[in-house]
């Protein structure tokens, strides 16, 4: 047979070929040769064309999955090109009404200034009243909830609201910024302007069909992470196959200081003549048939006003939605300080309406297989973990009355608010077991607000995630540990002893476009006390970390935290505990924020408060946020009083911590005018900085700075306030080098603080390049005790690149000159 020519098959070859192909796309010449012995069919075939089969059947599957790429890829295009054409339409309308307004109103004015005599006025006025009367009101049906006809007069007029919203020009929507449309964005999101209340809207693509994310927006306690609960009172069918829901819903609040919110609303779900499917809902008022009785205890009556989804099939496939969040939050019914959350249309955007369009989102992409998940758990079940961290966080703040909690009484200082629930049940569920934990008394939150000046949600909330041990290394009372070591629950990361640890973070699972991170986080050699060294055993903790983009506007950051054990069973009880960070609309006429200061002291309730306008003026600022802090903590019943003890001070600990930090980090990047990093004045630290310039002396034969004095509180602080960044690194063998000291230069450089330098490895923050030239100097800065780096770029804790013109490496000696650690020295170094 001439191999050169083509050979064709028979249908009985193919279906062998096909066979192998499904097991092995692509065999091996001995599989090959077995192939052609074992099938009849193929022994007048050379095994050369068996080869070029496989060749030519791998290259028409992968053209086959381009193909059907391409073909989904076009079908996304084609309908984010109607979307945008739509929505062209829709700027294009409301810029002929304004146009049509503003002539209305030239108009207007040019007949008022033409009017000269009382008469011509009153006969303006006449003409208008004839008109109205000419042209009456249409009259609708009676709007009165008591009766179903009613009810769909209500449902018929939210459903006209919310479509002109939707897609019309009854609110002036401006696009959000960093929202910008596009195939892979997450849609186009806009916000509103000059409206009562505030509102949301976004539009986007979702491959999934429209009843399906029906059903998933109506569980919104699924989606909306500030969702306490949802009863539908009653449903009514309607005559064109659609619902009418009556229901109750309850929201948390998102702070220690405010109170949550509820809402009676009418909800309508029709299908409209093009096919499309339409969700629309409308706060109940008494005029219409909504609740007469009082609000209940610790909520607030909130307003929906006509919101919604409306979702459209798309051809091929998916579906386009658009979705309108409309709502006014009585923001006059909290502290001034705080009505920026409840009057801000951005934080609304993050908070319902892009988290709903996110939410439909990752379910798509967890149906389509795409998304992967770590640790050998189903995506449903990853997702229900986040949901039970994020609502048990928000149990522990707002403590509502209805779930147990009570209110303990303070030691005289009102900066901790700590709050007891003795229901075991609901914090351990079915696993509880009284013969289990038979001291069993309940669970103690301990919790503070304080409002925080030039700091970014977004990096506060990194930041303390990668370095825990600057906030969590506190000198808990050995007793007070004891007390708590019984309980694998009762710690929420607390290192008591002081004991050293480190953190090993491990990814579990992320969203898909990764705003918020579900991870395991594993804190080594965790011991209780002094006697507990030699067992000291590793701690877990089920982490979720969000809104860590800086660039994200009106993001809330959060970091939660529970304490779980090794075997991290799905029904695992959790108790959550952490920090949350939520921005406050920037204020750009306030002056520069030079503090951080307790939220309770700038508290003002309703329009009429006492506080000099002068002081008020002080305290607006260019970058503002509420920093909630929660912790969770079991007790046994005789211990209550030690444990609530511990925990207040516990949480004052926490919140000085913070403090600091945000101090800490605020000057490298925002505000120059901040104040200087404290000195530290501890005997090491001046015989470090002794070491570190007579050394510098010893290897390059120069002063590192000058001095008139040689007294160690000199050379400390010339060094510490030296323009470059100076920083020490441990040299212990087989071992990464890890940062022992950095002045204030090199902290501001690294992004962190003193404490948390122990967190950092030399080559973490060095690119590939700096760390290849480090290596092969290393040798010579042993031999020769110094050496000059190139200028390169590194990286800082928090991730941002940093150009350096030169650098320079020497050996730090002891007083016996013992080698003790290594100096490095960044020179004119900046953030790129």
């Amino acid at each position: 047979m001439d191999t050169s020519k083509y050979v064709r098959y028979t249908p009985e070859q193919v279906e062998a070929l096909e066979r192998v192909y499904s097991e092995c796309p692509k065999p091996s010449s001995l599989r090959r040769q077995q192939l052609i012995r074992e099938c009849p069919i193929l022994c007048n075939i050379e095994p050369k064309q068996i080869k070029v089969w496989f060749q030519n059947r791998r290259c028409r599957e992968k053209q086959r999955k381009e193909s059907c790429r391409l073909q989904t890829v076009n079908r996304k295009l084609s309908a984010m090109n109607k979307l945008l054409m739509e929505e062209n339409d829709r700027l294009q309308k409301q810029v002929s009404h304004l146009v049509y307004e503003n002539g209305y109103m030239k108009q207007q004015l040019h007949t008022a200034s033409g009017t000269t005599t009382d008469n011509s006025c009153e006969s303006v006025v006449m003409s208008g009243q004839n008109q109205q009367q000419q042209n009456p009101t249409p009259q609708h049906p009676q709007r009165d909830a008591n009766n179903p006809a009613g009810l769909l007069a209500i449902a018929e007029e939210t459903l006209a609201e919310f479509l002109s919203k939707a897609t019309g020009t009854a609110v002036d929507w401006v696009q959000m910024i960093g929202m910008k449309p596009g195939p892979d964005s997450i849609g186009i999101v806009a916000v509103s302007r000059n409206c009562s209340g505030i509102a949301a809207r976004a539009c986007g693509l979702v491959s999934l069909e429209p009843t399906k994310i029906a059903e998933i927006l109506k569980d919104r306690p699924s989606w909306f992470r500030d969702c306490r609960s949802i009863d539908v009172l009653s449903v009514i069918p309607t005559a064109n196959a659609g619902t009418i829901e009556l229901m109750y819903m309850q929201t948390f609040a998102p702070t220690t200081l405010a109170a949550a919110r509820d809402f009676w609303t009418l909800r309508y779900t029709t299908s409209l003549e093009d096919g499309s499917l339409v969700i629309c809902e409308r706060s109940l008022t008494t005029s219409t048939g909504g609740p007469t009785g009082p609000t209940p205890s610790s909520f607030v009556r909130a307003e929906m006003l006509p919101s919604g989804y409306l979702i459209r099939p798309c051809e091929g496939g998916g579906s386009i939605i658009h979705i309108v969040d409309h709502i006014d939050l009585d923001a006059w019914s909290v502290p001034e300080v705080l009505r920026p959350l409840y009057e801000s249309s951005k934080i609304l955007a993050q908070k319902m309406t892009i988290a709903a369009l996110r939410h439909i989102r990752q379910i798509a992409q967890e149906t389509s297989g795409e998304v992967q998940y770590g640790g050998g758990r189903q995506p449903a079940v990853l997702r229900t973990f986040s949901q039970r961290l994020c609502r048990g966080f928000n149990d522990a703040v707002n403590g509502f009355l209805d779930d147990g909690w009570s209110l303990m009484g303070s030691d005289g200082v009102e900066d901790v608010t700590i709050v007891i629930n003795s229901s075991p049940t609901k914090f351990l569920g079915s696993q509880y077991n009284g013969s289990m934990f038979p001291a069993f008394g309940g669970v103690l939150c301990a919790k503070a607000s304080m409002l925080l000046q030039n700091v970014p949600p977004a990096l506060l909330v990194r930041f303390l995630r990668e370095h825990r041990s600057e906030w969590a290394d506190y000198g808990v009372d050995a007793y007070s540990a004891a007390c708590l070591k019984a309980s694998p629950y009762a710690v929420p990361c607390a290192r008591p002893g002081g004991f050293p640890s480190s953190q090993v973070i491990l990814p579990l699972a992320h969203t898909v476009e990764h705003e918020e991170l579900l991870e395991v986080v594993r804190l080594e050699g965790h011991a209780f006390s002094p006697e507990d060294v030699a067992l000291a055993r590793d701690m877990y903790l089920l982490q979720l970390c969000s809104g860590v983009d800086e660039n994200a506007i009106g993001a809330c950051a959060q970091l939660v935290f529970a304490p779980i054990d090794e075997s991290f069973a799905d029904e695992a009880p959790l108790l959550p505990s952490g920090f949350r960070v939520i921005p406050l609309d920037p204020k750009p006429d306030g002056p520069a924020a030079t503090r951080t200061l307790d939220l309770a002291s700038t508290l003002e309730v309703g329009p009429g408060s006492a506080r000099p306008a002068s002081e008020a003026d002080a305290n607006s600022y260019n970058l503002r946020s509420v920093l909630t802090i929660a912790f969770q903590f079991t007790y046994e019943n005789h211990l209550r009083d030690s444990v609530a003890a511990m925990a207040r001070q516990y949480v004052r600990s926490v919140v000085g911590s913070v403090q600091r930090v945000a101090m800490a980090i605020a000057p490298s990047r925002l505000s120059s005018q901040m104040g200087p990093k404290p000195l530290p004045h501890s005997p090491e630290a001046l015989t470090l900085a002794r070491w570190i310039c007579r050394s510098y002396r010893i290897h390059t034969g120069g002063e590192l700075f000058h001095t008139d004095s040689q007294s160690g509180d000199a050379v400390l602080k010339q060094l510490w306030n030296h323009s470059d960044a100076i920083m020490c690194c441990s040299v212990k063998t087989n071992a990464s080098p890890v940062f022992t000291f950095a002045n204030q230069a090199g902290l501001d450089m690294l992004e962190t603080t003193l404490v948390a330098l122990q967190d950092i490895m030399l080559d973490k923050i060095l690119d590939e390049a700096g760390r290849k030239i480090l290596c092969s100097e290393f040798s010579k800065i042993m031999q020769q005790g110094f050496t000059y780096l190139p200028a390169g770029i590194c990286v800082s804790s928090m991730g941002r690149p940093i150009s350096y013109e030169q650098a320079i490496a020497w050996k730090v000696l002891n007083d016996d000159d013992s080698n003790h650690c290594l100096a490095f020295m960044f020179v004119n170094w900046s953030f790129v």
